[in-house]
């Protein structure tokens, strides 16, 4: 067996996942905060003792049947949201660390620390000392540290988290390439960081997982409530009907198909660029609340609805904060939830 193949069990924290991440896999663990996803890591890392279930990888048990393999013996890369480099040493002699306390030789652990900076793209690092590095630079060479130890799993938790933009584009490079042929899990809050890395994405909330599938499937088609608002999709509250969401406000929203029964609560979401937004002379519509710059385009929101246009078509509509509007959705953009996490039917 290769990859990994676990069943995570922490009671005081009622976290109850399974999970498995092929030989060449990148899977993304999302959820919201409290759901567990730290939780997991700790105990593949070996920084936390499950009660129950066991830890495999490439068919070697690091936990359960009785058995806790020490954290440095586990062979797992951990690149987490700081770097943590020695400030002391080198960029190189901090990448070279983990082959010299494995016992490798000096010029060993040197040849893998360079090894390592290169997969990242960090070579010209290697004299430098961390004090003198940027945020991504520093980033870089912590994957770099992760890699020289030749892990037999690389766990990214939320590595980007702490960095501006332009560092993000810089590390996601790196950790595409650390990722390449190796099983590794990813922590993330960030959707394109996601949509790039991961070959599989599970959302996990209150420790258990609710849905899991590509990235086209979770973050495009979600069926959690949870994966609709981390893909970017609008939730509106309302009461479920036998053709859509009566919402909180007295609007409707139709959906193609759906299975949550009429009269229950229901989250209706829908992307806010398949909304079709129009100016409303009658007054009639919905007033205009709030009219911000969005990743370029531009998002009015109208009451509980809201809508992105480009910004010549705002400009052609003419719109103001106090004006009035329409925003319609297709029935067949707009999945329906129990709100809790429930799932979407249809």
């Amino acid at each position: 067996m290769s990859g990994l193949e676990a069943r995570i069990v922490v009671d005081p924290r009622s976290v109850d996942v399974a999970l498995s991440v092929g030989a060449d896999e990148c899977v993304a663990l999302i959820g919201p905060n409290g759901a567990g996803k730290s939780t997991v890591v700790d105990v593949l890392a070996g920084l936390v003792r499950p009660d129950g279930g066991s830890v495999v990888v490439d068919g070697r048990t690091l936990a359960g049947d009785g058995r806790a393999v020490p954290t440095h013996r586990r062979r797992t890369g951990l690149v987490a949201q700081r770097p943590d480099l020695f400030p002391h040493r080198s960029v190189l002699a901090n990448v070279a660390f983990g082959p010299r306390a494995a016992g490798a030789s000096g010029r060993e652990a040197r040849g893998r620390a360079r090894e390592a900076l290169a997969a990242v793209g960090a070579v010209a690092l290697a004299d430098r000392a961390p004090g003198t590095l940027s945020g991504g630079q520093a980033q870089r060479v912590a994957i770099a540290r992760a890699l020289a130890t030749d892990p037999a799993v690389l766990l990214l938790d939320e590595p980007t988290s702490a960095l501006d933009v332009t560092a993000r584009q810089e590390v996601r490079a790196a950790l595409a390439a650390a990722s390449a042929g190796r099983p590794t899990l990813l922590v993330s809050h960030d959707p394109v960081e996601v949509a790039a890395l991961a070959d599989r994405v599970v959302v996990l909330e209150a420790g258990r997982v609710v849905e899991q599938g590509t990235p086209a499937e979770v973050l495009g088609r979600p069926r959690s409530a949870f994966a609709a608002r981390f893909s970017g999709l609008v939730t509106v509250s309302g009461t479920a009907t036998t053709g859509g969401v009566v919402t909180a406000e007295g609007g409707e929203l139709s959906a193609a198909a759906h299975t949550v029964p009429p009269g229950r609560a229901a989250l209706a979401a829908y992307h806010p660029t398949a909304a079709c937004l129009t100016r409303d002379d009658d007054g009639a519509g919905r007033r205009v609340d709030a009219v911000e710059p969005r990743d370029g385009l531009v998002r009015v929101r109208a009451g509980e609805l809201v809508a992105d246009v480009t910004l010549t078509r705002f400009a052609a509509l003419g719109l103001a904060i106090g004006d009035t509007c329409r925003i319609s959705v297709p029935a067949d953009e707009v999945v329906v939830y129990e709100p809790g996490g429930g799932r979407i039917g249809g």
